[in-house]
């Protein structure tokens, strides 16, 4: 299949860097990335509230919108709304949602595991912009795939709309100050983070990969809307994809089949 008219539909928790997926799309040319707004009732990365924000109710509504857009698949694109919810929680809620969307689902969470895979990663460090907490939940969950975490970095901010302030000077210097020397890639995992207009920065600051929430969420929705097919080689947003590669068996497909490790 030829990348020309994929579609990979986001169910997106708010309003916050929900930008980043139109200049994907504008960045790749020939496929829809059409973004969902879900319900969150409090802004907070507090575990109780992103529970709620991932809630099955609340994504059933946004994939029942998705349903009806034409898309080759749905991502529930919110890396702490699913993460906290533990490895079989997660899977749950991806089959949820790709039950209800009638297409391939997955989430940011499993769209990290995938992404960290493809490129053939199994030590990273984490600059998360979660407190503590809520950080050590997405570490346990990287545990269960077999990524090691050599480093973990909490900036222990509470909200997604602080999040989305960030600018440019702000993310490199926090993914570059959190790097680890053991450490093969940076994992920077909140979907409410602008990065897609500086991957390529990013990871010439570090001199490795670094895979960002709405970079792994892009590439897990096209990844699972080409099939068979894969997606040709991509410059200018980062190497996940520069040069992808296929995902070994056993990653999560449809929300069903997760990494058993």
């Amino acid at each position: 299949m030829h990348q020309n008219g994929l579609s990979a539909g986001f169910l997106y928790p708010g309003h916050s860097a929900e930008d980043d997926y139109p200049a994907i799309e504008r960045a790749i040319g020939g496929v829809r990335l059409p973004v969902v707004h879900t319900l969150m009732r409090e802004d907070a990365h507090r575990v109780d509230a992103l529970l709620d924000v991932g809630g099955a109710d609340v994504l059933a509504e946004g994939a029942r919108a998705l349903r009806g857009m034409d898309v080759g698949s749905a991502v529930w694109a919110c890396t702490s709304g699913s993460f906290v919810f533990g490895w079989d929680g997660a899977a749950r809620q991806v089959a949820g949602v790709g039950e209800v969307a009638g297409v391939p689902a997955s989430s940011t969470s499993f769209a990290f595991v995938n992404a960290a895979r493809a490129l053939g990663v199994t030590r990273v460090a984490v600059a998360a912009t979660y407190p503590s907490d809520v950080a050590e939940r997405f570490v346990e969950f990287l545990g269960h795939a077999g990524i090691e975490v050599a480093a973990l970095s909490c900036r222990g901010i509470v909200t997604a709309a602080e999040v989305g302030t960030l600018g440019r000077d702000e993310v490199l210097a926090f993914v570059a100050a959190n790097d680890h020397p053991d450490a093969e890639a940076v994992l920077v995992p909140d979907t409410a983070l602008h990065t897609v207009a500086w991957l390529d920065e990013l990871e010439e600051r570090v001199g490795k990969p670094v895979l960002t929430a709405n970079q792994v969420s892009v590439w897990e929705g096209l990844r699972l809307a080409s099939g068979a097919a894969g997606l040709p080689p991509r410059t200018g947003l980062g190497r996940l994809f520069a040069a992808p590669a296929a995902v070994p068996a056993g990653v999560a497909e449809e929300g069903r089949d997760t990494w058993q490790l």
